[in-house]
């Protein structure tokens, strides 16, 4: 017996058409075909939405937002916030920029100072306002006070590590600079690198009122695209170390957006004499077991001098890994450098300072750092203690393989 389907015929009666099995199956299979790519278009579609259109969605999503950089925030961090600020406000979003600690290398006061920046200073995290966080060029808040209060809707970063957001994550540590991602963003959503200048100053509201303008036009002002060229060069040493296509593509893509005269000021600011002298006294202290030097400056009042240390050290002939260390308010500052293709700097400084409480460390294979406790180091809380020569001790183990 045939299996019918039924039909409404002329004069309102029905009648049962048989149709044979097999086309039953054939139209069955046509209907799941349908279905299938029905759904495969839907995927594509959804599949073409880019990092940077889907980061300027949720991050323009709440009324206000804020932007968090790393302890002592260097121009790629700057760079990144202010990027990721900008594509915030494009959307209609206010945006704030915070950071703990403190800005004292050179190189990173003329950026704030070049770029005309205004970054809000924080203790703890019950110091944020807003009720969402977006995290640039870290993905993990553990050296911030009271972070648990946080919200992280966010994080845009190009270290190794776990930290994600609730609504967006984009982690690459293949990249050689954050920067390099929020160009990336910048270019998804059409802004055009631009040769005016327009200081990125919050308070400004003329400079706010210029800033909408080029956001209407698609265009994006050079103090931005500057400020990435320089995050980029800086975390890349001039794009000659742990580069890919993407930060290149990166500088490609900004290049007619920069202003080169204020780029030459924040890549050449002067050097003061504190600074001259931790130098010296960091080539003085050295402890060269060739091929790799660890230097201790001890107590210093300005550490963001310790990472200039580390990259004279590396300067040193025959040397190919170093680490310097000083310490500043009970708080030890870790900078290391390789060109070992043996040692992952990152790696050893995450590793060994795992394991004392409060204490952190991470970065990449050429470039790392990390913070220590000194209160902790020496045994306060779990954990037996170690004293700062046992540590330089285990630096050296460690960069040997001695894990």
């Amino acid at each position: 017996m045939l299996p019918s389907i039924a039909a409404e015929g002329a004069g309102g009666f029905t009648r049962s058409i048989g149709l044979p099995s097999g086309e039953l199956v054939l139209l069955a299979g046509v209907l799941a075909l349908a279905l299938v790519l029905l759904l495969g278009y839907r995927l594509y579609r959804s599949a073409r939405v880019t990092p940077g259109q889907r980061f300027a969605q949720v991050v323009g999503t709440p009324d206000a937002v804020a932007v968090l950089m790393h302890s002592d925030p260097d121009p790629d961090a700057m760079a990144s916030a202010v990027a990721a600020a900008e594509i915030a406000e494009e959307q209609g979003t206010d945006a704030t920029i915070y950071y703990p600690g403190q800005i004292q290398r050179d190189e990173n006061r003329a950026f704030e100072t070049v770029l005309n920046l205004q970054f809000q200073r924080i203790d703890s995290g019950e110091d944020i306002a807003e009720q969402q966080v977006v995290l640039v060029d870290h993905n993990t808040t553990r050296e911030l006070k009271n972070d648990g209060t946080l919200a992280i809707m966010a994080v845009v970063d190009h270290h190794s590590g776990d930290g994600t957001g609730s609504q967006f994550t984009d982690v690459r540590p293949e990249l050689g600079a954050c920067a390099s991602i929020l160009s990336e963003y910048l270019n998804d959503l059409g802004r055009a690198p631009d040769d005016t200048w327009i200081d990125v100053h919050p308070d400004n509201k003329q400079n706010r009122q210029k800033l909408q303008q080029t956001r209407e036009k698609g265009l994006l002002p050079a103090s931005i695209s500057t400020g990435l060229v320089y995050g980029i060069q800086t975390d890349t040493d001039n794009l000659t170390d742990g580069c890919t296509a993407a930060d290149f593509e990166a500088v490609r893509y900004l290049y007619n957006g920069i202003d080169n005269n204020r780029l030459n000021r924040m890549a050449n600011p002067d050097v003061d004499a504190e600074t001259l002298e931790l130098l010296a006294q960091a080539i003085t202290n050295r402890d060269v077991r060739s091929p790799f030097a660890i230097s201790d400056v001890g107590t210093v009042s300005n550490t963001d001098a310790i990472p200039q240390a580390a990259d004279e050290l590396e300067r040193l002939d025959c040397v190919t890994a170093v680490v310097v260390m000083g310490d500043k308010d009970g708080v030890i500052r870790l900078a290391g450098r390789s060109s070992d293709d043996r040692i992952h700097m990152g790696k050893i400084l995450g590793t060994l300072t795992d394991s004392i409480p409060l204490a952190g460390g991470g970065g990449h294979a050429r470039m790392g750092g990390g913070r220590i406790p000194i209160e902790h180091m020496e045994g306060l809380g779990p954990g037996k203690g170690l004293s700062r020569a046992e540590f330089k001790e285990q630096l050296f183990k460690a960069m040997n393989g001695e894990f």
